[in-house]
């Protein structure tokens, strides 16, 4: 059999794409087109997707402007500003970042300032610069205030920050909640709910490609990261059919709804328990590496190269928990 031309091989697979869409419950008109080379997805209501700038990027579009949860890396952000413009033509309001990742807040400088010079009016114009939101804690580490780790240019830094639990916009028609959930992926996490479109944008709390990233040296914790997961559960309701209902924007991978995340706060849940009964019979990391507590989901969340590997999410596991010094549980929702 002749192979097919480029052409008909890249048609089929944009067909097996929209198919893989459509299964999951997404309509064949909410798949939008490709920006540049970033897919841009309705998610529902006025709510938007864009995959491909590092991170997945949240975009609520109305009169007001565009509000991004996450920048993508830098260098993607010419790429982030078209993808914006082919589901908005105003400029870019607000951008909350859930965490210090740089690939939530690598375009946070050009982005922010991506709406140029307005004329006119009584001061005689100025500049359309998008505020960007964090909680305090990232702002705390990108400026080096904790002398933990290297400032970055200020550029990206956040102007607005919070210390409470909740920090509360109304943009486009819509409540936006922010809330902080501590001692997560890292000690800064957000997620951002969507109240009237019913979507939450929960940042690497939650991904659908790899096990959760504890990142220790920024104050995550396993309990932490799975409170933060009952909290989102306590938010999304599914449809009648089980199948969409509240939809989730996670940090990395496809869109997800109540099902997805339960499945995967069960999965972190046994094997934290797991982990922790090994420590409870005094046995070392090496041991517990040994006996391969995350067995029945590597093929599906693990990895052995790149960025974040099973061993890397063992090794959090099992320092989180010995830091912890067998402090309770939190309670299981759901």
């Amino acid at each position: 059999m002749m192979a097919g031309s480029p052409q008909r091989i890249g048609r089929v697979a944009l067909l097996v794409l929209i198919a893989a869409f459509i299964a999951l419950g997404v309509s064949r008109e909410a798949f939008s087109q490709v920006a540049g080379q970033l897919e841009v997805l309705r998610v529902q209501n006025n709510v938007y997707a864009i995959f491909g700038a590092g991170g997945n990027i949240t975009v609520q579009v109305g009169d007001q402007g565009a509000v991004l949860v996450n920048a993508g890396l830098a260098g993607t952000s010419d790429k982030v500003l078209a993808a914006v413009k082919t589901v908005s033509d105003r400029p870019i309001r607000a951008i909350i970042d859930t965490d210090i990742q740089p690939d939530h807040v690598g375009g946070n400088q050009v982005l922010s300032t991506s709406g140029g010079f307005v004329s006119g009016g009584t001061t005689g114009g100025g500049r359309r610069d998008a505020i960007v939101y964090a909680h305090e804690n990232v702002l705390l580490r990108m400026s080096g205030t904790l002398g933990k780790e290297k400032a970055l240019d200020s550029g990206l830094w956040p102007a607005n920050t919070f210390f409470n639990d909740k920090k509360e916009l109304f943009v486009n028609g819509e409540a936006i909640e922010i809330r902080y959930q501590p001692a997560a992926h890292t000690d800064g996490d957000v997620i951002v709910f969507f109240r009237r479109s019913d979507v939450v944008a929960t940042g690497d709390i939650f991904v659908m490609d790899s096990f959760p990233m504890i990142d220790r040296a920024r104050g995550g914790t396993i309990n932490g990261l799975i409170a933060a997961l009952n909290t989102i559960l306590d938010i999304v309701i599914p449809a009648p059919t089980q199948e969409r209902g509240t939809m989730i924007v996670p940090g990395r991978g496809r869109l997800a709804d109540e099902h997805d995340l339960l499945e995967y706060r069960d999965m972190v849940t046994i094997i934290r328990d797991r982990i922790q009964k090994m420590i409870d019979k005094g046995m070392t990391l090496e041991q517990v590496r040994a006996a391969r507590p995350v067995l029945e989901y590597e093929s599906r969340w693990g990895a052995e190269t790149g960025a974040w590997t099973t061993t890397m999410f063992v090794d959090a596991v099992y320092n989180s928990l010995k830091e912890a010094k067998g402090s309770s549980s939190p309670g299981e929702k759901k």
